[in-house]
């Protein structure tokens, strides 16, 4: 199924994208994608060494009549968000990504290609393996964990790398190149609870969540997709409140990056409100189906009547509990003062697992401000502790600030209106590259990121442009044989 992609052009991209997708490499499980880059780097006898938090650096000198050329760092990120359908029957740490082409898209067989980062691996790896393209001194570097904590970068330390220029090869539409990016921090709220018996007389029924779109919490938040967890708190809310409602378990969203596709709860409801409660949520239901029509056609909410469960949790936990995801804020909490169109802060609830005595709610807060970073990440902290939970801020890291004066930006800018007759789109984004991390050890390196376009990232509806692959690529030499002097 694979082995189409690799008669694409340009097959020296395409073929190091394929080798790169047989090899499992989820989030903070690099060992294999490590040592395949080592051995590869090892095959072309290039200098290649592994930092000690696991990133790969290989070193390759100058063409003929470059050597005059600043050093360039070519960098992308080893590690992929897996995320696959239900129905999709795939184990992401034995098997490599079913690939198929669909017009002038390449996409997974119900679960994410990887073409984020994976891409910009490949055309780092087909410049490191190319035998007849000009280009300056390169340092490539693949760091690892990106996609859940960004460890690779921050643990890269300052002095291992020679460059003077950073090309990020992480951008997803390729007519933009970007010059800054939003930080991040996690926000977790855990709580313990005391399992009770199922009270007499009830009727148990299962509710899910599914159809929804997902994607990259932070691309995507600005279209306003639905969120399976906010979705299934508003139903499990209503029942509570009108009903009397219990839970029993509730397992919802997957990753912090990917906003949540689908939720799943097990309920019980006292037997002689049943047919009112069916009544009630299902008018619920298509309401919330009816506001979601435009943007979340596929959207399906199924409650149906099960076998009864032993334990629900205590109603004083519970109420706090749907109260305080109601109050939590999620999606676009500020846009950009600045920059048009831009989010500047959001939250992603992407976690809610609530099984045998213990809630876990995860959160990913993003902001191009520290200082609304922190006030948002302190309204959500506030909203859980109201409820009794304990919340803890991890994972932080700082976004990239633009800079205006930049060299590169300013060649990078100019040969893509050469290349296209038209201007780049030069914009900051809302997401979290690694640039601003890698800028805290490397503050005079100079950097931009740009890559081709990828649509779907962090779902399963994940697909990367064969067309805009084939841009990606002149552009990425073309910027090689034009990088200023020393």
């Amino acid at each position: 199924m694979s082995e189409v992609v690799r008669n694409l052009e340009p097959k020296i991209v395409w073929n190091h994208f394929a080798d790169l997708n047989a090899v499992p490499r989820p989030s903070k499980k690099e060992e294999r994608v490590i040592q395949f880059m080592v051995d590869f780097g090892k095959s072309l006898n290039l200098e290649t060494l592994v930092d000690k938090v696991g990133n790969v650096i290989i070193s390759k000198p100058a063409t003929k009549g470059l050597e005059d050329r600043k050093t360039v760092v070519l960098q992308s990120h080893l590690d992929m968000v897996h995320q696959k359908n239900n129905d999709t029957i795939f184990d992401f740490d034995s098997e490599g990504i079913k690939m198929i082409i669909d017009g002038d898209w390449v996409t997974a067989n119900g679960t994410t290609l990887g073409a984020d980062n994976g891409l910009g691996v490949a055309a780092i790896m087909a410049i490191l393996s190319s035998k007849d393209i000009q280009h300056p001194n390169i340092e490539a570097l693949f760091t690892i964990d990106e996609e859940t904590g960004m460890t690779g970068a921050m643990g890269l330390e300052g002095g291992i790398l020679k460059g003077d220029i950073l090309l990020n090869l992480d951008t997803e539409e390729d007519d933009e190149i970007g010059m800054g990016c939003a930080g991040g921090i996690d926000i977790t709220a855990t709580r313990s609870y005391t399992e009770v018996e199922t009270p007499e007389k009830s009727t148990a029924f299962s509710i899910t969540v599914k159809g929804l779109n997902g994607g990259h919490s932070g691309m995507d938040i600005i279209k306003g997709l639905g969120n399976a967890n906010k979705i299934m708190n508003r139903l499990l809310f209503d029942g509570f409140t009108n009903f009397g409602l219990r839970i029993s378990e509730i397992n919802g969203g997957s990753l912090r990056n990917a906003i949540p596709r689908e939720s799943f709860a097990t309920v019980t409801v006292d037997a002689i409100s049943k047919e009112a409660f069916l009544l009630e949520t299902n008018l619920l239901i298509n309401n919330i189906k009816q506001e979601f029509l435009t943007l979340e056609p596929n959207l399906t909410i199924e409650i149906e009547a099960i076998n009864s469960v032993n334990k629900v949790v205590d109603l004083g936990v519970q109420e706090g509990l749907l109260k305080s995801i109601y109050a939590a804020h999620n999606g676009v909490y500020r846009m950009s003062p600045d920059i048009t169109d831009l989010v500047e802060t959001s939250n992603n609830i992407a976690r809610v697992i609530v099984k045998e005595g213990k809630i876990k709610i995860g959160c990913l807060t993003r902001s191009s401000s520290e200082s609304n970073k922190l006030d948002l990440a302190n309204s959500l902290k506030s909203a859980f502790e109201l409820s009794g939970f304990e919340v803890e801020l991890s994972g932080e890291y700082p976004g990239w600030q633009p800079n205006v004066n930049s060299e590169i930006l300013d060649t990078v800018a100019n040969l893509y209106e050469k290349l296209h007759g038209e201007k780049a789109h030069v914009a900051a984004c809302h997401a979290g590259l690694e640039c601003g991390i890698l800028g805290q050890n490397y503050p005079k390196m100079d950097m931009v990121s740009f890559g081709p376009t990828i649509k779907g990232a962090h779902s399963p509806d994940e697909r990367a442009s064969i067309s805009s692959t084939q841009k990606f690529w002149k552009f990425l030499i073309e910027i090689l044989e034009n990088i200023p002097k020393k």
